[in-house]
């Protein structure tokens, strides 16, 4: 998963992308309480910050972290879930919270919080392990801390 980001020096990007990391703070901060009051602060679109939000992360979301938040989409069948869990414990990581919405056209969106400062391996070979299993979809690291 790591392999998909580039580090680059922010000097050379347009300013927005760097407006669109300050929306984020200030919306995780609780200084505004909409995307739309974050894009006007920030001074760029909601549709540059829609754009954009999702692949921009600060390198702190990247080095010398203790939590990783991912999110996928599961087939709504017994045992998925189940299985997601085993490889997160096998890996020597563990859960910290599991959010789940109700599943919709038998699919379900989960995001799970885990302790990643135990786990063997990289967060890259975990995201891998569980985009293997079956029933499992669009895994993808959101945070770490």
């Amino acid at each position: 998963m790591l392999e998909d980001y580039l580090i680059v020096h922010k000097k050379i990007l347009p300013d927005f992308f760097d407006a669109v990391l300050k929306a984020k703070t200030m919306l995780d901060d609780g200084s505004v309480q909409n995307v739309s009051q974050a894009a006007k602060a920030a001074g760029i679109s909601r549709s540059t910050f829609y754009k954009y939000k999702d692949y921009i992360l600060e390198t702190s979301d990247f080095t010398g972290g203790r939590h990783a938040v991912v999110s996928m989409v599961l087939t709504h069948e017994t045992g998925i879930l189940s299985s997601v869990l085993a490889t997160i414990s096998k890996m020597g990581a563990s859960v910290l919270t599991i959010t789940q919405s109700l599943p919709v056209r038998g699919k379900a969106s989960v995001t799970i919080s885990v302790d990643i400062s135990g786990m063997k391996g990289t967060i890259s070979e975990l995201t891998d392990s569980i985009s293997s299993l079956a029933g499992v979809e669009k895994p993808k690291l959101v945070a770490v801390e």
